[in-house]
């Protein structure tokens, strides 16, 4: 990285400024933003509103809110190319770092919820398929937040650095099964989280814009595919019957069709602005108006 004298570039003070130094909107709004779910949790569980058992909901709920983080920090690479908005790059570490937050703090109340106790937490962790899977994405979620700093990209390397953070995409798919296997009965949040998954790992590979519809089809397809094994492994039920299902819209929208349609949205959305951008930049430039007395 180079820098000059007259725009020296340096690691912010604080999370709501840019490389520069200088305040950013965006992420002072989104920095804000990251504590409003924290706030929210906490009124409920003060209001009286998670009884009868306030403790299992918020570790539920810290949970819940640290999987969106981290899915959405995944979903930002994509978003930033899908839509050309360079300036979301500015945020993946901080949703990274507020996944982080949430998921540590569903682990330490689980901790608490389990009274401390150091051979419990093991034998549950050990005993436990979903538990097991959960703690080895905390622990590399620890490992990517310790390595998050400017001054470990410098000790690194930014090419050894970014192989690290790759595991971001690991992490995430032990997240999605954690997620999966704590949905009881209702998968349509991991339904859709998993279609998303896929789509922003499809993203890294499928760049051109005639990829439209193949992303889309793996945004849709792959979460039809994860809600039939969700419902196979869980129940039994043939998967067949589940991904027929999906083409019944009687009743609402199925959630790998929300998903399939969420990326389709992005996509498009970025197409039109893709096209909007060298249209305006193709454009003609206006002819200068003529000096009095000069010639036709």
């Amino acid at each position: 990285m180079t820098t000059t004298a007259s725009s020296p570039v340096k690691s912010p003070a604080f999370p709501w400024q840019d490389r520069r130094g200088r305040l950013s909107w965006l992420k002072l709004a989104v920095f804000a933003a990251l504590f409003v779910p924290a706030l929210f949790i906490a009124g409920q569980w003060a209001g009286g509103d998670l009884m009868p058992r306030p403790l299992n909901a918020v570790i539920h709920l810290t949970g819940l809110w640290g999987m969106r983080l981290l899915l959405l920090s995944l979903c930002l690479t994509p978003l930033r190319a899908g839509l050309a908005v360079p300036e979301f790059a500015l945020l993946r570490r901080m949703l990274g770092l507020g996944a982080f937050a949430y998921i540590a703090a569903h682990f330490l109340l689980y901790v608490g919820d389990q009274a401390f106790d150091p051979v419990a937490i093991v034998a549950e962790i050990v005993g436990r398929f979903y538990l097991t899977i959960g703690f080895i994405a905390l622990i590399g979620l620890c490992l990517l937040a310790a390595t998050s700093t400017d001054g470990m990209v410098r000790r690194l390397g930014g090419v050894r650095w970014r192989r690290l953070h790759r595991m971001t995409y690991g992490i995430g798919l032990l997240a999605l099964v954690h997620f999966f296997m704590q949905s009881k009965a209702d998968p349509a949040e991991a339904t859709v989280a998993a279609g998303l998954y896929l789509w922003a790992l499809a993203r890294r590979r499928w760049s051109s814009p005639v990829a439209i519809l193949p992303l889309v089809a793996v945004s849709g397809l792959g979460a039809a595919l994860a809600e039939a094994l969700f419902f196979f492994a869980l129940r039994g039920i043939d998967p067949l019957r589940v991904l027929a299902a999906n083409l019944d819209v009687e009743f609402g929208l199925r959630p790998a069709l929300w998903a399939g349609l969420i990326a389709a949205a992005v996509e498009v959305a970025g197409l039109i602005r893709r096209r909007a951008a060298r249209t305006a930049h193709g454009a003609p430039r206006p002819a200068a108006p003529r000096r009095a007395g000069s010639a036709p």
